[in-house]
């Protein structure tokens, strides 16, 4: 269900959801697609990962209802823990993660993309979460990220009526942060990655895990406390020093990238755009 391939020298991968006709996902699929996430972690030098649908038409059109034709109470605990399991896993993976969503990204589809830190839609994109139509409830993070991202009001729309959301009324929401031409997201998403590799990678990381903290509840004062030493923490390594010097000397910053459980040993060195200096 899931491709893999590796760009930048191995800094960026991408991710392609491959099931015909429409990339649904099925227990089976969610368990790999967490263990993906979980095997990229330990990859060092993977730093973004973009996901993206086969095809023109779909991004993901969610779960495979057949799945749940029977009612059968244990199947559904099962997908519930897999869906939830999967999508933590992609919120809370170390590398940027970014969706290309190239068609309908709708139920699960789309709360695959509410899991990635930033999505960008084709123009003909639709996204929605419409399980409440057949009975079910968004079970993959969707009622706690999606308010997070475009408010309650928008979340309520969406899932208690049901309402589909086009790729431009999804980024004057803030569902999306872009919107390009059709057939045009993945390229949007991949050069967006490549940005990400030209950063600091402690200080994308530690980033990203300052920004969380904001959603899941951690008080301002007990948060700003920390982003400052985090601040502080990055005087500990290399690439502090290797970035202010880099820009004071008018060069590309060379990155130390720690291999997995070897905290501090030097990795490939990833150059940022000298023109960016």
């Amino acid at each position: 269900m899931i491709e893999l391939d590796y760009a930048h020298g191995g800094a960026v991968v991408q991710l392609t959801l491959k099931r015909p006709p429409a990339n649904a996902f099925t227990p089976e699929g969610l368990m790999q697609l967490r263990q993906t996430v979980e095997r990229l972690n330990g990859e060092a030098n993977v730093r973004a990962i973009v996901i993206t649908g086969e095809g023109p038409k779909f991004f993901s059109a969610g779960a495979d209802l057949n799945t749940f034709a029977d009612g059968d109470r244990e199947v559904a605990r099962v997908a519930a823990a897999r869906f939830g399991a999967a999508f933590e896993a992609l919120q809370n993976a170390r590398p940027v993660v970014i969706a290309a969503i190239n068609g309908y990204a709708m139920g699960g589809g789309l709360e695959c993309a509410l899991a990635c830190d930033i999505r960008i839609a084709e123009q003909h994109a639709v996204m929605a979460l419409p399980e409440t139509a057949v009975g079910l409830l968004p079970c993959g993070c969707g009622t706690q990220t999606l308010p997070w991202l475009v408010g309650e009001g928008w979340a309520k729309r969406m899932i208690l009526t049901g309402e589909r959301v086009d790729a431009a009324t999804a980024l004057r929401i803030g569902l999306v942060e872009e919107v390009v031409e059709r057939g045009a997201a993945r390229e949007a998403a991949l050069t967006m990655a490549a940005r990400v590799a030209t950063l600091s990678p402690q200080a994308v990381g530690f980033s990203k895990t300052l920004i969380h903290h904001a959603r899941n509840g951690v008080p301002r004062c007990a948060a700003l406390a920390l982003e400052r030493e985090r601040f502080v923490d990055l005087f500990d390594g290399a690439d502090q020093r290797e970035g202010v010097n880099a820009f004071l000397e008018k060069r590309a910053p060379r990155w130390h990238v720690a291999q997995a459980g070897q905290a501090g040993q030097a990795g490939q060195a990833v150059y940022a755009d000298k023109e960016t200096q």
